[in-house]
């Protein structure tokens, strides 16, 4: 028998020698908190007859205790499930130790419960978005995120601490990343919009406010996107040598994340082109998916370390759907339903200047040959006397 069962035991057979403790409990404790059925159909049993002034509940603490309380108990709980007798509920009166301890066993409870109900949501977020990955769409993982999200904020209330995301104090507390198998089209999706962009770099406008490189699940389209973006910053031409100059200089051709033949094939300006917008959003969503599987599954890890307290799974846990949050916020952007978070990075989501353009294209105008340059004139001096003539001299 684990511990959360002997602490479950002693919640009721508390409940059972003292009816009174319910109103230390019943506010912040529900039924679905108990790990075992019969233990959570008899503390619904419990809230109900306490709720339908059962004579019991009511009386004064120290009184004592009718046998009604615990047969009335048992056949309300019957109701809810089978195979629950008399002795049991007698058995749950001598596994408590002290009938006025029992907020401090409903906490070691509601701690049990925290952690499953955790994990369990963590394991619907990740199964949400290994199925919209299949399909295609973000409804489901959209939906469960909320959920997860909903569940932590309650949870916290319930413990009596804010749901405020808290930063683990050691990266050992998250799972290493786990490489996962990219869908074809999502990777179809980032090529198009890097060739739409190549093609015409004035729809990089259109996606610069809600785009952000980690976004692209293949690292060369990253550091393609981030060409694009410098590219842009500095005011120079976009083209595919400059793309591919850009790409060289950040180092994505020496350390083989990208190969010229690939770079000059995305952004060739003869493929086809099309809506840059469209194929972001298409690129956004898949990036929201993949974020949202790795935090369910770096959630769940905090779930199961049953060392860690519940005030602090629950800052961590909202911690790490911190970026999910953050993603969902920038498809809201792509698909017009609210205007773009403001964007920490060094491009704008705005045309650089005609100075800055001038500037960054004088770099690559010849200079004035020395022939060109303009002649001054000046007043000629006499050569410096020799040695010789200065001894003649004197």
């Amino acid at each position: 028998m684990t511990p959360l069962i002997q602490v479950e035991q002693a919640v009721l057979g508390s409940v059972f020698l003292d009816p009174g403790q319910l109103d230390h409990l019943s506010s912040w404790l529900r039924p679905e908190h108990f790990y075992r059925p019969v233990h959570a159909a008899l503390y619904a049993a419990m809230v109900k007859l306490r709720a339908d002034s059962h004579p019991a509940a009511t009386g004064k603490s120290g009184d004592p205790i009718p046998l009604s309380w615990v047969t009335d108990t048992v056949q309300e709980a019957s109701t809810r499930t089978r195979g629950l007798t008399a002795s049991y509920a007698h058995s749950l009166i001598s596994a408590c130790p002290r009938a006025t301890h029992a907020p401090v066993y409903g906490r070691m409870v509601l701690e049990g419960a925290i952690h499953r109900s955790v994990t369990q949501h963590a394991i619907r977020l990740h199964q949400a978005a290994r199925a919209d990955a299949v399909r295609g769409g973000v409804e489901e993982t959209v939906h469960h995120a909320q959920v997860l999200a909903d569940v932590l904020a309650d949870l916290a209330h319930r413990w009596g601490t804010e749901p405020r995301p808290v930063q683990p104090p050691s990266p050992n507390t998250s799972p290493s990343p786990q490489a996962q198998p990219v869908d074809e089209q999502v990777l179809a999706d980032e090529e198009l919009l890097l060739g739409c962009i190549s093609a015409r770099p004035e729809q990089l406008l259109d996606v610069v406010g809600w785009l952000h490189p980690g976004d692209f699940a293949d690292i060369g389209h990253q550091q393609i996107y981030r060409a694009l973006g410098a590219l842009h910053h500095r005011g120079e031409p976009i083209d595919q040598l400059t793309v591919l100059w850009e790409t060289q200089r950040r180092g994505a051709l020496s350390d083989g994340t990208l190969d010229a033949e690939r770079v000059l094939r995305i952004c060739d300006p003869l493929s086809l082109s099309g809506v840059a917008e469209y194929f972001g959003e298409q690129v956004v969503q898949a990036s929201l998916v993949r974020t949202a599987a790795a935090s369910a599954r770096q959630v769940r890890a905090l779930a199961d370390d049953e060392s860690l307290a519940p005030g602090r799974l629950i800052g961590y846990a909202l911690h790490a759907l911190g970026p999910l949050d953050e993603v969902r916020r920038r498809l809201r952007a792509a698909s017009g339903t609210e205007p773009a978070p403001p964007r920490s990075g060094s491009v704008p989501a705005v045309a650089p200047p005609e100075a800055r353009i001038d500037a960054a294209r004088s770099r690559s105008r010849p200079r004035a040959t020395a022939a060109s340059a303009p002649t001054t004139t000046a007043t000629p001096h006499a050569p410096a006397p020799d040695r010789a003539t200065r001894r003649s001299q004197s």
